[in-house]
């Protein structure tokens, strides 16, 4: 019984961050703030598969001048794809959270 409660607080949780993530890149959309950026650094995270195989997953980060004028490191909330550092995107931010952004498709 007690590996019930677990496995279903963990997928409330995993339910929880996706609805999170959800909604504040939809709200990125509505309302961000587009900018022309730049692909500053990828970060590499392996982790080993159930088949005992790696898997890897990829964080992005760009660096754009905000509507300030400030030079700031924003971290990708979708995975550009095939994209390297120093590649250029146009991202969304929302100027009170500029920390996270939106690829603009």
């Amino acid at each position: 019984m007690e590996k019930y409660f677990i496995f279903g607080a963990v997928a409330a949780l995993v339910i929880g961050v996706a609805v999170y993530t959800f909604i504040r890149n939809n709200k990125i959309r509505k309302n961000g703030v587009e900018a022309d950026a730049v692909v500053s650094r990828i970060e590499e995270e392996r982790s080993t598969s159930t088949e005992g195989g790696a898997d890897y997953t990829y964080t992005y980060y760009v660096v754009y001048t905000n509507q300030d004028g400030q030079e700031t490191e924003a971290k990708l909330s979708s995975a550009p794809g095939h994209t390297r550092v120093g590649d250029p995107v146009r991202i969304k931010y929302l100027p009170e959270k500029p920390k996270i952004a939106i690829l603009v498709k």
